[in-house]
């Protein structure tokens, strides 16, 4: 990772202008159909959520926004894009995970298996500080519409957050919120990533 002159990017405008707004953090809600997520999950025995984790990472890959983020008062450039997930720890509360993103939906499955184990067991956070990393939250016991993040004005990086799917009569969705930081990505590009998002778990679950 690397600090970039916001000046000589694409993001110039809008570094001067939200940087320093008092809430400069977006949030977009979007329903997906996961119907064929949950197939997947099924056949091929592979956790839900690492699932959507890897499709996130899919996504959010071929937003070249993601690969810059605001860090304090800096512009940072990164060369990798990582999700975090939050795990239920051995002493009944919650630490963080980073997993690296990778495009082999294999070695990110095992990438997850081993990281989410190793934070349940140890309790202490897995942090990859060189990557950009993607949040998200999943409350898959709770049927809830949707959810703001809390902005600390700490961490500026993007979160998304989840709740239960709904098995319809023809499919199931799930509904997503995403919270941005408007510095490093505008609408248009928040909304392009949610609609690659449904592409990615169309697509490449086809199989």
């Amino acid at each position: 990772m690397i600090e970039v002159n916001p000046q000589g990017t694409t993001r110039a405008y809008a570094f001067e202008m939200w940087m320093k707004a008092p809430m400069p953090m977006v949030t977009f809600f979007k329903t997906l159909d996961v119907s064929r997520l949950i197939k997947v999950s099924k056949r091929k025995r592979m956790k839900f959520n690492m699932l959507m984790c890897w499709c996130i990472g899919k996504a959010a890959n071929k937003v070249k926004e993601f690969f810059t983020l605001p860090v304090g008062n800096k512009l940072i450039q990164y060369n990798t894009i990582a999700v975090n997930t939050i795990v239920a720890n051995s002493q009944g509360e919650v630490s963080s995970c980073d997993i690296p993103f990778s495009d082999d939906l294999l070695k990110f499955n095992a990438d997850y298996l081993r990281l989410t184990r190793q934070v349940a067991e140890t309790c202490e956070n897995h942090d990859l500080t060189d990557s950009m990393v993607i949040g998200t939250s999943a409350l898959a016991q709770f049927d809830i519409d949707g959810a703001v993040g809390m902005y600390s004005g700490i961490f500026n990086n993007p979160f998304m957050i989840w709740g239960r799917y709904r098995k319809g009569w023809l499919k199931t969705t799930l509904t997503v919120s995403f919270q941005f930081h408007h510095t490093q990505m505008d609408g248009v590009h928040a909304a392009r990533f949610l609609d690659l998002l449904q592409q990615e778990i169309f697509g490449h679950m086809e199989n």
